[in-house]
């Protein structure tokens, strides 16, 4: 690990305005997957700011009946909460899902949204990585890419988004709130949050250096069935090969996202009018686009089985 200075900052905008100043900054909550980067030197921040001291740490109705959850609230607490599991079932069983239970007591909401992926060249620094070291190529694609993205891909980059929590937030149509450097505030749809790979792999969000997330804002409830199936080659400790975040209703509509597909959390609405026909009918469009390697051509009939099993786990 390289050398780095640090300071706690005293408010969302200071620390913006601080990590916004200095080339390199960068913020730190939990740490579990910042520090981890940083041991291997894959991150090399010149300098840290705290921000666990903001007081973003609560969990609060709104007034259009949904609630905003704090940048800074752990996974833990977020799934835990009686009104997300209540009213957000898909969101506390994604996030259960995931990690064990030490990361999720000690991992922050903006933090699982800002995590990097999980491609093995992403790792290993004596391999070419756009994603990495931008220019330097992708070792990726003509490598083992079992893990890794089926569609929304690029000649640059075909890594996934490792998360479950974002896939969840995805269906439910969330909102990342956040205060940049100048003390004013944003408003990202969950759905633009997250980018596409394109010519700029090395760029996962849409964040400015020296955004900061305040917190994630979910609508009012969606009522249906909220499930959340994640398939991956062992029970724990395992990032997605697919996961499927839906809300079905008792006709068979309603919404899916997937995960482990793509860059990002993967949702086409517009394909979901299809679900009350079928997951194969659904999938078809969902996955119409797709530009599988030969290791990960089964995730497409893989997501598409885990959709059904979805649909009949909620059949009455």
């Amino acid at each position: 690990m390289r050398s780095f200075t640090y300071e706690r900052a005293s408010t969302p905008a200071d620390a913006a305005r601080i990590v916004a100043s200095i080339p390199g900054a960068r913020f730190l909550a939990g740490g579990t997957n910042l520090l981890d980067l940083m041991k291997l030197e894959i991150e090399t921040p010149t300098h840290l700011v705290d921000v666990q001291d903001l007081k973003l740490d609560r969990i609060e109705p709104t007034d259009a009946g949904g609630l905003r959850i704090g940048a800074l609230v752990s996974n833990t607490a977020l799934a835990s909460e009686e009104r997300v599991r209540r009213d957000y079932g898909v969101l506390s069983r994604a996030i259960v899902a995931g990690a064990s239970g030490q990361l999720r007591n000690k991992a922050t909401t903006a933090g699982n949204l800002l995590q990097r992926t999980r491609c093995p060249y992403f790792y290993d620094t004596n391999q070419p990585c756009n994603k990495r070291k931008p220019g330097s190529g992708c070792a990726a694609i003509d490598g083992y890419s079992r893990q890794l993205a089926v569609i929304g891909s690029s000649e640059a980059c075909i890594a996934t988004y490792p998360g479950d929590m974002a896939v969840a937030m995805r269906v439910l149509d969330a909102t990342v709130e956040t205060v940049r450097a100048d003390g004013k505030a944003r408003s990202i749809s969950i759905e633009s949050f997250h980018t596409l790979p394109g010519n700029a792999p090395e760029r996962d969000n849409v964040l400015d250096h020296g955004e900061l997330i305040t917190a994630v804002t979910l609508p009012r409830p969606v009522g249906g069935t909220h499930v959340y199936r994640k398939v991956r080659d062992r029970a724990s400790y395992a990032f997605a090969l697919v996961s499927v975040a839906a809300i079905v209703q008792r006709d068979g509509s309603g919404r899916a996202a997937f995960g482990g597909v793509a860059h990002r959390p993967w949702r086409v609405e517009a394909a979901e009018a299809a679900m009350s026909r079928g997951a194969v009918e659904m999938s078809r469009t969902v996955f119409a686009d797709a530009r599988p390697t030969a290791d990960n051509a089964f995730k497409i009939p893989l997501a598409t089985r885990t959709l059904a099993a979805v649909l009949a786990e909620v059949k009455p």
